[in-house]
């Protein structure tokens, strides 16, 4: 007579924290919703990565996309670097990063903030899923 086990995924367990408030924190600040979540690591590992290649895109003279272009690769373009929140309305503010693409540098910068934004937004999702306990902590 044999027995079988059967291996039990773990439960997920939601947490005090509100999956919304984690997901529009963990968009404006990268790794805040880990941060919120007691994740530390996490969240550390995804504010340097995150703000470091948007860094890099404004250090390269990368081009920060404006909401009323009617391209569609330019509105595409602006919802990525969106995805970096509050670094993304700075740099609009202060007018950091290039209005057009010179150089090939210049391109180079502009996918780095492009790919910054859509890393965090894949993080603010995650954050929102561990915190609504589809995904165990």
């Amino acid at each position: 007579m044999s027995t079988q086990v059967q291996a039990q995924a773990p439960i997920a367990t939601r947490t005090s924290v509100s999956p919304t408030v984690c997901l529009i924190a963990g968009w404006l600040v990268p790794g805040a919703g880990h941060f919120l979540l007691r994740k530390p690591i996490r969240g550390t590992l995804l504010l340097v990565s995150i703000l470091a290649m948007f860094a890099i895109g404004i250090a390269l003279q990368g081009k920060i996309y404006s909401p009323n272009s009617g391209d569609l690769l330019d509105i595409l373009g602006f919802v990525g670097q969106l995805g970096t929140g509050l670094a993304y309305l700075l740099a609009r503010t202060l007018g950091w990063g290039g209005t057009s693409v010179i150089t090939a540098v210049a391109d180079y910068g502009t996918k780095f903030l492009v790919v910054g934004g859509l890393l965090n937004i894949v993080a603010a999702v995650d954050a929102h899923s561990l915190a609504s306990g589809r995904k165990a902590l």
